[in-house]
């Protein structure tokens, strides 16, 4: 209805209206959406009537996410698995934009981002997640909140923790999120345009833009192959490294040399090594 009400709206202002005199930005956050999309099914099913459409709720919720975006309505939709199935139609998948895969299977990146290949390696790094835009992956540090904090942060835009700083800890990124300061106007019009929330200072900004952290000290260390395998990649053998380096392009350029052993920075090897290609099933090629 409010959707519906919106596009009315926008229809009689013109195209020449400001964006907010159509309403202030909505964030509709649709979560676990595997489990509601059978439920929602299941309820209707109990309680239709004749001449009732099939399933309303998703009906509605296809017309936000066709046509939402362009009156200020905006979908933040969480899955474990986001099939075609589960949101109504590989159509309905192709709506959103930006796609954040954290902890996937291989068939979980190939359904949702086939356009990124190879796929980049999945890691149990808390909040390490791939951020997939215009057809590239990048490895992104999300903020991580306790359930406390998150529900405080979500309905006053406060945290639990630094008030008297005015910043929200991130754990474990060190990029920090500033509470915004207080608006001129009533804390109820201040609420009204979710995004605004959401504010970095400029320091902020710059870190988030790079999508992953800054590097721990110890990953700016030089050192060989050798030594490399031994203190920090132990999963790969020395052999899989020393093919890689004579094979893969992508394999990182050395930073320095120690009489003859080339040198290389551990943070570029760490990175190559979550994002290196994997083996095809079945088959005996290095990792």
């Amino acid at each position: 209805m409010e959707g519906r009400r919106r596009v009315r709206l926008a229809d009689k202002l013109g195209i020449n209206a400001r964006p907010d005199a159509i309403g202030p930005r909505l964030l509709i956050l649709l979560e676990e959406v595997n489990a509601t999309m059978k439920q929602l099914a299941s309820y209707w099913e109990r309680t239709r009537e004749s001449g009732d459409p099939k399933v309303p709720a998703v009906d509605a919720l296809n017309e936000i996410l066709y046509m939402g975006r362009q009156v200020r309505m905006h979908v933040l939709l969480v899955a474990q698995s986001a099939t075609a199935r589960a949101l109504g139609g590989p159509e309905v998948r192709e709506q959103f934009a930006t796609r954040i895969l954290a902890r996937y299977s291989l068939n979980a990146w190939r359904m949702l981002a086939p356009e990124v290949h190879p796929a980049p390696k999945s890691t149990k790094h808390p909040g390490r997640a791939q951020v997939v835009i215009g057809g590239s992956a990048s490895e992104t540090q999300v903020l991580f909140f306790t359930d406390a904090e998150a529900r405080e942060w979500a309905t006053t835009g406060e945290g639990i923790t630094g008030k008297e700083h005015g910043v929200v800890p991130a754990r474990p990124s060190p990029v920090q999120l500033q509470k915004p300061p207080a608006p001129a106007s009533s804390p109820a019009d201040f609420l009204n345009d979710a995004w605004s929330l959401t504010r970095l200072d400029d320091s902020a900004a710059s870190a988030a833009a790079t999508s992953v952290n800054p590097a721990p000290v110890d990953d700016d260390q030089r050192v060989g192959l050798r030594e490399a395998q031994q203190h920090h990649l132990p999963d790969i053998t020395v052999a899989a490294l020393c093919y890689a380096r004579a094979n893969d392009r992508t394999f990182p350029g050395s930073v320095d040399k120690r009489g003859a052993e080339l040198l290389y920075r551990v943070g570029d090897l760490k990175k190559r090594a979550r994002n290196r290609p994997r083996a095809v099933s079945g088959t005996t090629d290095l990792d």
